[in-house]
């Protein structure tokens, strides 16, 4: 028997691709969207923070399919070791303008396309940057120098700085202290307690058409403390059980069988 029908799915659970609104969503998950969303539409500057794995990619996606793209313009930037003159390049290049070389021009460039399309569309960048724990500090300097326009009176533009926990550390230091003043809201995404692992597990495979649980609550305890929390690796493992549970025509993932491909596919 195929696989998607041993477990009467219609689609397999735990796969990157998953429709946004069929995915399971936390709390913490449901507040960070309702705050970015609050800063892409109000023209603020916030920062989205959360483990590696914990569904922060996934709300940013949710946020960019919410908003209405006449009015608004999202600029996705994803670059660990990102400088000013990148950033500038590229987010002139996501607006359609053909960028300029040296930084300043850069600089005055992006600011002028920006009120540009404020004055004459009606429209605003959102600006998304990524990886932004692992950004330099010239290049926090020069968000400050950014942001601003006409002397911090004119905001037509937002911008969202998303990265890992260490984030909120780093802004922590006095060296950033010029920056963290002109965050205009935080959000953070946590990881799973066992209560949301049960949940998130459960919530994926009903959507993916199963008519009843599948993984039993002591496979649960297992799958947990292996993925301590992390919606990546709770997906991984799974689909890993699954597809064993397949192979031997188990309709029910138990303990033991968890215990066996987690310590031969995930032990350390």
């Amino acid at each position: 028997m195929p696989f998607k029908e041993h477990f009467g799915f219609k689609i397999l659970p735990f796969q990157r691709n998953q429709p946004v609104e069929s995915l399971f969503e936390t709390d913490e998950q449901i507040e960070a969207f309702a705050r970015l969303k609050y800063i892409a539409e109000n023209k603020q500057f916030g920062i989205l923070t959360a483990e590696p794995g914990t569904g922060k990619s996934t709300t940013l996606r949710k946020l960019a399919g919410s908003l209405n793209n006449k009015r608004y313009r999202v600029i996705y930037i994803s670059d660990s070791n990102l400088t000013p003159r990148n950033f500038y390049t590229e987010a002139l290049q996501q607006l359609g303008h053909e960028p300029r070389f040296y930084r300043g021009d850069l600089r005055r460039q992006l600011q002028q396309a920006v009120t540009g399309m404020s004055e004459s569309q009606g429209a605003y960048p959102v600006i998304i940057t990524d990886e932004a724990h692992l950004f330099k500090r010239e290049m926090y300097e020069e968000l400050r120098f950014l942001l601003n326009f006409e002397m911090d009176s004119f905001a037509p533009m937002s911008l969202i700085l998303s990265g890992q926990t260490e984030l909120k550390r780093l802004l922590r230091y006095p060296i950033y202290e010029a920056v963290a003043q002109r965050i205009n809201i935080r959000c953070h995404i946590g990881l799973f307690n066992r209560k949301l692992t049960g949940k998130y597990i459960y919530h994926h495979t009903v959507k993916a058409g199963a008519a009843s649980a599948i993984f039993t609550d002591s496979a649960i305890d297992v799958i947990h403390e292996s993925a301590q929390g992390v919606a990546r690796k709770i997906n991984n493992i799974c689909s890993s059980i699954l597809l064993q549970a397949h192979l031997l025509k188990q309709p029910l993932v138990d303990e033991g069988l968890s215990i066996s491909v987690i310590n031969s596919e995930f032990a350390a």
